[in-house]
């Protein structure tokens, strides 16, 4: 007869499996406390980001992958720090374009299952336990988005900002999606929602669609010069005021 087995969940699911001892409840807090002071030490001098999303399957000879390496160089040369989830795919074309080129490179990793580790394009890497501090520290140094194609977790991201976006938790970045034909869908989805009445027809301006690299960093590139001074900061970091 077979014995059967218990299955130890991931970390990530530990604590969604319900209550807790107060203990250990405690010891979580401390736990996820520590890792916000650890992101905010390591990404507080990484200047002001632009963060780029996308999957993780993408290889080196993939359209897409070339596509974000631009993407990091234009941001680089527009003396930004590229952002990203620190993995391979699209994140390391991004981290790489800047890298390459010259530019600060970060990533944002996190601690999966499968082990998803950092690409060899980065100038500061942390790595996280869990996704929703991952995924704070994504947010609150970038000053601008780029989602190009991905799976769940890039939706996940995406939407998450829109939310916080329409809902004016944070200031109305611009948000950039990138690729016409696999994204085409999913705008029809949210033209269908406004018609319904569930999303407000302004709320489809938070988000431009396009195929082309231009277009996507001048509409950036509007944005933070319309609403932001570059003021020098000791000398060798600068700091973005609001106007």
């Amino acid at each position: 007869m077979a014995k059967m087995q218990r299955i130890i969940p991931a970390k990530e699911q530990v604590y969604l499996e319900g209550p807790k001892s107060r203990t250990y409840e405690l010891r979580f807090v401390c736990k996820v406390f520590l890792e916000f002071i650890k992101g905010f030490r390591t990404l507080h001098f990484a200047g002001p980001c632009i963060t780029v999303f996308g999957s993780a399957q993408f290889k080196e000879n993939h359209p897409y992958y070339k596509v974000a390496m631009e993407f990091g160089k234009r941001i680089a040369a527009l003396g930004f720090t590229v952002m990203t989830g620190g993995g391979p795919g699209i994140m390391e074309a991004a981290n790489r374009g800047a890298y390459e080129s010259g530019g600060t490179s970060v990533g944002c990793n996190i601690v999966l299952p499968h082990e998803q580790k950092e690409n060899p394009y980065l100038t500061k890497t942390i790595t996280f336990d869990h996704f929703f501090v991952r995924k704070t520290m994504l947010v609150k140094y970038s000053y601008a988005f780029i989602i190009m194609p991905g799976g769940f977790g890039t939706m996940d991201e995406f939407f998450e900002i829109l939310t916080l976006i329409q809902t004016k938790v944070v200031t109305q970045f611009p948000v950039v999606l990138y690729g016409e034909s696999y994204y085409k869908g999913l705008i029809k989805q949210l033209e269908f929602m406004a018609k319904q009445g569930t999303l407000a027809e302004e709320d489809l301006k938070l988000v431009i669609l396009t195929n082309n690299i231009d277009d996507a960093m001048q509409h950036i590139s509007k944005y933070i010069s319309t609403n932001y001074v570059i003021k020098p900061r000791r000398k060798l970091a600068w700091l973005f005021e609001r106007r």
